[in-house]
């Protein structure tokens, strides 16, 4: 009680002072500090897809016309604590019997689960958490970025997240206490659903110190990751920063939702190659699998010899503030989300760094069409020109 009294009088007195102080115009308290905005690069990439493990792999397969998508098999909906009866039910009910799946195994490109999620140290993860394991240790890699001073990773953090969690780890989990088993509920039952434990794992195995943030906005997950990395950076809060988005959510109460909602692919049950195209104007589907980048500040990247991949100019969000899940018909919400990260460029150009097998030529004859709006006379009007960071 007499802490709590203290507390109030010390409130108390700060409020009378702030109030005080406005109504005399004087400053109670300086300004915070501005950091001026720094430049931010990508260094490192890591994937894992259903086109296989790695970002090399993920290419080739995709330049071989490769489709990761396949038909579900029983097996895909993690019903083990259920009868064979009610997963056979439950498989049948689905509208959709298709799906972009990681590949699992031993042979070169495929997702490792003895390494990655079976092992002992690695009990207290789902698959959603070893999927951006895995992403993170290739971008880390690729980057040849393991800092062993203090300092250096007190300034790396870690920017990952995801959609769903492990719904699968939920399902059987309420199947236990149906079946009044709550004592064979995992201890790491908690640890293996928080969606923030795909970033909080990778800063525990390389010991990163900065940082650490897990954006929970479905779809657009992994975009808000790495703008939100960005801006880490920008403003000094770290100078290098691992970040992305990962998601496994391929298992029966998932694809029930999904479907429900008719988010799914139920055109192609008997063709699954056909469905769930990227690009194509009658997608449909969901997959699954992580990507991550190893962002940097530019300056910290040249002094250490880093190979740079790109840089991000700019980060824009917006919401539709229309429909739960559909957005309208006349893209507004990702015209203005796109037109505030372009408008966070203090120039007129797009950069391309040359040292991946794309000409000039070949951007300018890209050229960047198809919308009648104002962003498309925007995007017209800007140069693309060459430049070395």
């Amino acid at each position: 009680m007499a802490i709590r009294s203290t507390s109030r009088r010390f409130f108390s007195s700060v409020y009378r002072s702030i109030s005080s102080s406005s109504s005399t115009g004087s400053k109670t308290f300086p300004p915070p500090p501005v950091v001026s905005s720094r430049r931010v690069v990508v260094t490192g990439l890591g994937m894992v897809t259903p086109l296989g493990c790695g970002v090399d792999q993920t290419w080739k397969q995709l330049i071989d016309g490769k489709c990761g998508v396949r038909a579900l098999c029983l097996e895909d909906l993690k019903m083990k604590d259920f009868d064979t009866e009610t997963q056979l039910t439950t498989f049948d009910q689905l509208t959709s019997k298709v799906a972009a799946i990681v590949p699992t195994g031993t042979n070169q490109g495929e997702f490792n689960e003895e390494i990655w999620l079976n092992s002992k140290e690695h009990r207290s993860m789902t698959r959603f958490i070893a999927y951006a394991l895995c992403a993170a240790d290739e971008a880390l890699k690729d980057s040849n970025w393991f800092p062993t001073e203090q300092e250096h990773k007190e300034r790396t953090g870690v920017s990952i997240g995801g959609g769903t969690g492990s719904v699968s780890d939920m399902l059987n989990s309420a199947q236990l206490i149906c079946e009044k088993r709550l004592r064979r509920l995992s201890p790491f039952f908690i640890p293996r659903i928080l969606i923030n434990m795909a970033s909080g794992h990778v800063s525990m195995k390389y010991g990163f110190q900065g940082p650490n943030h897990a954006a929970v906005t479905a779809c657009a997950t992994g975009s808000h990751s790495i703008g939100d990395a960005m801006r880490m950076i920008q403003f000094g809060d770290a100078d290098v920063m691992v970040t992305g988005g990962t998601e496994s959510s391929i298992d029966a109460l998932s694809i029930a939702g999904f479907c429900r909602s008719r988010a799914l692919s139920t055109k192609y049950n008997s063709s699954p190659q056909e469905a769930s195209r990227p690009f194509d104007s009658g997608r449909d589907g969901i997959g699954e699998g992580s990507g991550v980048l190893v962002l940097e500040e530019l300056e910290h990247a040249k002094n250490r010899e880093a190979k740079i991949y790109a840089e991000i100019r700019g980060y824009g969000m917006s919401g539709d503030a229309y429909h739960i899940t559909q957005p309208p018909s006349d893209g507004r919400g990702a015209i203005l989300a796109m037109t505030r990260a372009l408008r966070q460029n203090d120039n007129t150009c797009f950069h391309l760094v040359p040292n991946f097998g794309i000409t000039l030529a070949t951007i300018q004859a890209s050229r960047f069409g198809g919308f009648s709006n104002n962003i498309s006379a925007f995007v017209f009007s800007m140069n693309v020109t060459v430049a070395t960071i």
